[in-house]
This record gives C-alpha cells, structure tokens and sequence, in this order.
C-alpha cells in the first residue's frame, strides 16, 4: 500500500519541473572530446528518463551548464535529430520527439525479443555472484519506489535491463538496446508512475530465473515484464487519442 501511495502521489504532482530542473542534469566537460562527451551526456539523461516527450533543449542554457561554446552542443544535438530522438521545429526550438502508437508498438516487439535472448543466456552465464548484485540492485529499486525518489528508481530500472545483456556476455546486443532505448526512455519515464507495480513486480521472477539457470523461465519472466510494464505506455496512448478527439 506504501508502495502504491508514493506512486499516485509523484503522478499528481504537476510540478516536475521544480524536482528536475535543467541545472542538475548535466555536467561541464573538459576540452579533449568534447563533442562526444555532450553526446554521451544528451544521450544518457535520454535513456534514463531525466528528459520527457516534448521537452524543450536549450542550445544556450545547455552550453553555459556544460562551460563550453554553443558549437559542440549544437553538433550533439544534430545528431541525436539525425537519430530520430530529438525534433527541430525550429533552430530555436529543439524538442525530445514524441514516439507514434506504431513506432512504440515496434520498439516493444523487438525488445521482447531481444530482451528475452539477453536473459535466457543471462540464465546460462551469470556466475551466483552477479545473480546476488542483481537482486540487490532490484532490492535498491523497490527502496527507491517506496521512498518517492521515482528519478532514482526509473535509472535502475533502465540499469536492469541492461545488465541482463551484460550478464549474458553480450555487447553487441547491449549497443542494439541502447539505441532503441534512446528512444523509449523518455516514453518509460513518463509512464513510470502510472504503471504501478508492474514496473518492478516481474523483475523479481527474472533473478529467480537465474538463480535456477533456468532459461526459459528466465526468458518468459522479462518478457512479461515488458508486456505488462508497457500497458500503461499504452493506455497513455488511449488517452491522447481520446483528448484529440474531444478537441
């Protein structure tokens, strides 16, 4: 019940731009790469949800946080348009682009996919002591759940899925992901809240799975997490159509 109260609350509150502000996400970079390092940057607060659908860039404000010129950021953020992750309405105005109903449905179907190859051979590979991590990083997730720090907990859940392509020694699979999260994680971040438990009640059969180096049940356990942790994305989609409609 605790679980569910923090949930509703942080979903009510209308002021998340009080709790993130653009000062507190990205940090200054030294002079060797710097390109790549915004990059990186822009990319990361992308995956793990610290920037939403819609959400404004400024080229100006992001430079003046980051210590460095205009020029850098602005090459970073053309790429990440050049990626169909952010939108230039206009060269002033640089928006986190909204995913389609088809284009999430997608991004869904091949994760369940891929996903669940990482965790079946997660099953095969992880050695007990990377199973233990894992539980213990699923543990720090509900204690970040539970205590309303819905920012941390949307990072470890990103982090979780992602270790599964680390526990199942594959890389290259991980690179893939990363890209498709790019474009999902603002998405997930949106819906965190909304989706209750079924953002993190599945994870928990996963590392049993694992424990068991069962890969089946391994694979089964992250995809459901994936189907059922998705219906709030998209009801969420439901619910614009209907608003559009009334307009």
């Amino acid at each position: 019940m605790a679980v569910s109260t923090a949930l509703a609350d942080l979903h009510h509150n209308k002021n998340r731009e009080e709790q993130w502000q653009m000062a507190d996400r990205f940090e200054s970079v030294n002079t060797e790469s710097k390109g790549d390092q915004i990059y990186a940057q822009l990319a990361q607060a992308l995956v793990k949800g610290q920037l939403l659908p819609g959400e404004r860039l400024k080229i100006r404000e992001l430079a003046a946080q980051m210590g460095t010129s205009v020029t850098p950021v602005r090459d970073a953020i053309l790429r990440l348009v050049q990626h169909g992750v952010l939108v230039m309405l206009s060269p002033r105005d640089i928006r986190v682009r909204r995913l389609t109903l088809d284009e999430y449905l997608e991004i869904r179907n091949i994760r369940v996919e891929l996903e669940g190859m990482a965790a079946s051979q997660a099953a095969l590979r992880a050695t007990p002591d990377e199973v233990q991590r894992l539980a213990e990083q699923v543990q720090h997730n509900e204690d970040a759940v539970r205590r309303g720090d819905i920012a941390q907990a949307i990072a470890l859940n990103q982090d979780f899925h992602f270790a599964l392509c680390q526990l199942a020694r594959m890389p290259l699979l991980s690179d893939i992901l990363y890209g498709l999260w790019l474009k999902m994680g603002p998405l997930i971040a949106q819906s965190y809240s909304e989706g209750g438990r079924s953002m993190i009640d599945h994870h928990y059969p996963v590392v049993e799975a694992l424990r068991r180096n069962d890969p089946h049940a391994a694979r089964v356990a992250i995809q459901t997490d994936l189907l059922s942790g998705g219906q709030s994305i998209y009801e969420r989609f439901g619910r614009v159509e209907q608003k559009a409609e009334v307009q």
